[in-house]
């Protein structure tokens, strides 16, 4: 056992004690507080030191009700100060002993992080700081576990991660950085369900009797009642899809998926997604959408559309570039030729020679998209719409009218990283059966993340889908992007963890 332990281990046996005090005199962990003012909002309001100078704000004797966790404190003989903590911000607390009375030998003992309620009227301190002089003080909850050292916080990254209760408490950027995910999310649902837009918010089932929506490899679990194997939803879209032939022209969800694929700094197996469709509406409408949705939420939640992600400068209030996919491989690679694109073995050769790997299933399609992701996806910085992917590698996307083989379809990539996903959807049902059927042919043939031929669906698009445009955003890299996090586990309160030892 390390020193550290063995001081933590002894701190908290301390605390224990005191605890079991507590419960000697009844007073442990009370629920009749009632607080009524934030401290957050008690700073914002006398932020302004000269309209709201001590000598006015000790005339006014406003009266407040405080909690919080006590995160810094100083005993000065008759005299102490605290500092508590709310979801809003900090306050102090300016505690004398001839005004609370015998609390204030209890409230010595008190340790960081224990959670107390204060009565008292605002004052400001000689050195400037907003303060409630304190005449009624209690212990609400006695906290048995230290907290980090308020000079290094939450040094190990890891335990940031596996302890998000404690790394909220310690670190003021993580606080941000989730206070600003729930803006971001808040003002998306405002700006899709608010005129001319008007989308209406949906929720669609999570587990499904055959995963589809994407290509993805998905988790199985089990209905012990029906005896039968279910599906963790790897996309909503054929569920949402199937709200546009019932009729409902425009329809979102802002959902969490679930895929069984590998963990990194842009990847957690569940994940949060904004899907919507918008019947009458080709891909190029929706590109406008997407490029508009997340320029107006920069503006509203961060006042600017200039950002840092990852040491790069980005500008989100420009027009977004619009680029084919077949001309951006040609630009970052010159040995090919246009009339190779379309050739499966000129590009198995290109491939090759890249260092792609090629399986025999591969047609063009699919090595035009291995070459991309190869040799272009890492240099998109600036926000860039990629259009026009090829029908091999877009199951559910509209095949363009004039040149077939390629559809209507884009991913929007910001410093080499895919933020959106969009396209003109498929509404012939005879050609999506025929595109399934490829996906289970592709399956059969060892691609664990082609998608199962779904029935239904194809009988829903018989009954009528009209034209119909469909986006996906990820919410977790689009708070990633306007936060300037590196990781998505930064962005994602409890992100996936192996189990500790």
């Amino acid at each position: 056992m390390s020193d550290d332990t063995q001081d933590e281990n002894k701190l908290i046996a301390e605390r224990r004690e005191k605890l079991t005090a507590l419960r000697g005199q009844g007073i442990a962990f009370p629920n009749d507080f009632r607080m009524d003012s934030f401290v957050g909002d008690l700073q914002d309001e006398y932020a302004d030191k000269d309209k709201h100078n001590a000598e006015a704000i000790e005339g006014a004797q406003r009266r407040v009700k405080v909690a919080g966790r006590i995160v810094l404190k100083r005993v000065q003989g008759k005299v102490s100060f605290a500092q508590i903590q709310d979801m809003t911000g900090r306050i102090q607390l300016f505690i004398h002993s001839g005004t609370v009375g015998e609390v204030y030998e209890a409230f010595k003992g008190w340790d960081m992080g224990d959670i107390v309620g204060a009565e008292g009227v605002l004052m400001r301190t000689k050195t400037g700081e907003l303060s409630v002089k304190v005449d009624a003080l209690r212990l609400l909850t006695k906290s048995l576990r230290p907290l980090p050292d308020k000079h290094h916080g939450m040094a190990d990254v890891e335990q940031r991660y596996r302890q998000r209760y404690v790394d909220l408490i310690v670190t003021q950027e993580a606080r941000d950085t989730f206070q600003k995910r729930s803006r971001i999310i808040g003002f998306i649902r405002q700006w899709l369900e608010a005129e001319p837009r008007r989308f209406m918010e949906v929720e669609t089932p999570m587990m499904h009797v055959i995963p589809g929506g994407a290509t993805a490899k998905p988790f199985i679990t089990h209905h012990n009642a029906l005896d039968m194997d279910l599906y963790l939803r790897v996309a909503p879209e054929l569920y949402l899809k199937r709200l546009v032939v019932g009729g409902f022209d425009r329809v979102y969800e802002i959902n969490r998926n679930f895929r069984n694929e590998g963990v990194s700094t842009r990847h957690n197996p569940e994940f949060t997604m904004l899907e919507l469709y918008q019947a009458y509406a080709t891909y190029n409408e929706i590109m406008d959408l997407t490029e508009s949705v997340i320029r107006d939420t920069a503006r509203h939640v961060l006042g600017t559309t200039h950002l840092e992600w990852d040491g790069a400068q980005i500008d989100v209030g420009p027009t977004f570039r619009r680029w084919t996919m077949e001309d951006a491989v040609l630009e970052h690679n010159p040995e090919i030729q246009r009339g190779e694109l379309r050739d499966r073995a000129a590009m198995a050769a290109h491939a090759k020679r890249l260092g792609v790997q090629v399986k025999d299933g591969y047609g063009w399609g699919k090595l035009l998209l291995e070459i991309f992701e190869k040799t272009v996806e890492h240099t998109l910085v600036q926000p860039t719409f990629i259009t026009q992917h090829p029908v091999e590698v877009s199951p559910l996307a509209r095949e363009n009218d004039s040149d077939k083989g390629i559809t209507d379809r884009f991913e929007l990539f910001v410093n080499g990283k895919e933020l959106a996903n969009g396209f003109s959807e498929l509404n012939d049902p005879e050609d999506q059966a025929a595109r399934f059927q490829a996906q289970v042919d592709a399956k059969d043939a060892g691609d664990d993340e082609a998608m199962h031929f779904d029935a239904d669906y194809i009988r829903a698009l018989e009954v009528g889908l009209p034209p119909t445009g469909g986006l996906g955003i990820g919410i977790d890299r689009l708070v990633m992007l306007l936060t300037g996090s590196a990781s998505i586990r930064d962005v994602l309160l409890f992100p996936y963890m192996r189990p500790e030892a």
